[in-house]
């Protein structure tokens, strides 16, 4: 007698299998029938198996469809939305493209078409339906990556049209989108895009994309430069491409006040005081004194950003530097200067993350009133600190 093959009622491909192919069509068909997404998917796979061509005019339909909808989209038909957007797209990606890849970026760009008109009718307050149009950027510019010029121009047309939405997804692209394709959607665009700020943004992340500084450059508007945090990532840009005096200049832009960088130094003007800096200006300062030469200069900013922040990774950088044992004597002054610190929170931060148990045992001690104060860290101290320092420890918990 022939041994019958154990069937599972775990749901599963392999277990499926052995319903056979007109009882799951039947069971695919009830579904169906409540599931207006489900039966939109089954629509697209067979559409699939006809041709490439019908497959692209099923997804094309129901594009248009949610691009002439005007009625609002609750919070409980969202995640419908969001799942019937996901299916097409992935009916693009993994259906078309191999078939297709020049159809499939024209209606992989007719998806991303429907996104501000869906922003305005779809209530999200998650943020749910922008995380989903970012999470698909590195499929359409991986694709991208791969037509040529001729289908490459619905992308430049789509750039056009919505220069903001874009600039944000070459950002969520990431590494898919590369210099070649960058350099061929910037040539594709013209002198129109530099028109308006969401076109100059647009520009910009392109040209960052294609490696083009000289481009950066030229889009970043004098209000902008006049940023410390924006002169700190010129800078930075700068030294990368060893144009070191030109680091220093973008600096210096962001250092006196002026009408044009008011809005970052907080309306002082060059009579009544300098700027407010930021880390980032400082850190790219410093950057700059290396490259410049003046280590010790730059060495002594470290220490005087350090004495002020009690920051672990600009003591780090400047111990790195020092030669052999030189460093051990300027880590014993780092913790000496830490223990009279006025923030008794951030001398404590740097002495338990560093880790000095020891001498942040000893700030505890010498500083019991400031110890006791509530902290969202003090229980997480106490109980590192409880087997060596019991002492430190109580008093932290108390």
């Amino acid at each position: 007698m022939a041994r019958q093959t154990r069937l599972s009622t775990r749901l599963s491909a392999a277990s499926l299998v052995h319903l056979g192919a007109p009882r799951l069509a039947d069971l695919l068909i009830e579904a169906g029938a409540g599931n207006a997404n489900l039966k939109r998917r089954l629509r697209l796979e067979l559409a699939a198996e006809i041709s490439p061509d019908i497959l692209a005019l099923e997804i094309d339909k129901r594009l248009t469809a949610l691009a002439a909808a005007r009625t609002r989209v609750s919070w409980r038909r969202r995640g419908d939305l969001l799942d019937d957007l996901n299916t097409h797209r992935a009916m693009i990606v993994e259906r078309l493209v191999p078939e297709a890849p020049g159809e499939a970026l024209a209606v992989l760009i007719r998806w991303f078409d429907l996104y501000p008109g869906l922003a305005g009718r779809v209530k999200d307050t998650k943020g749910e339906l922008p995380a989903a149009f970012e999470a698909a950027a590195p499929d359409l510019f991986t694709l991208a990556e791969t037509v040529d010029d001729q289908a490459l121009r619905d992308l430049v047309d789509a750039l056009r049209r919505h220069p903001q939405d874009y600039a944000r997804w070459i950002s969520a692209a990431g590494e898919t989108l590369g210099p070649r394709t960058a350099r061929r959607l910037l040539d594709g665009l013209d002198a129109s895009a530099r028109k308006t700020p969401a076109g100059r943004n647009l520009l910009r992340r392109l040209a960052d994309k294609a490696g083009d500084l000289d481009l950066w450059l030229s889009l970043v508007t004098p209000e902008q430069a006049g940023s410390p945090d924006i002169a700190a990532d010129i800078a930075r840009r700068l030294l990368d491409a060893g144009r070191v005096a030109e680091a220093r200049a973008a600096l210096e832009g962001a250092l006196s006040p002026s009408p044009l960088n008011r809005r970052w130094t907080f309306g002082h003007s060059p009579k009544n005081g300098s700027p407010r800096l930021t880390p980032a200006w400082e850190a790219a300062s410093i950057d700059v004194l290396d490259a410049e030469g003046n280590r010790q200069e730059a060495q002594d900013l470290r220490w005087s950003l350090f004495e002020r922040d009690l920051s672990a990774p600009v003591l780090r950088d400047y111990l790195s530097r020092l030669p052999d044992f030189d460093d051990v004597e300027a880590l014993d002054r780092a913790f000496v200067h830490a223990s009279s610190h006025p923030d008794f929170e951030a001398a404590m931060r740097l002495l338990m993350d560093w880790p000095a148990h020891r001498e942040a045992a000893a700030l505890v001690l010498a500083r019991p009133r400031e110890a006791r104060q509530a902290r969202p860290m003090s229980a997480d101290w106490a109980s590192r600190l409880a087997q060596r320092y019991p002492e430190a420890a109580d008093i932290l918990a108390s």
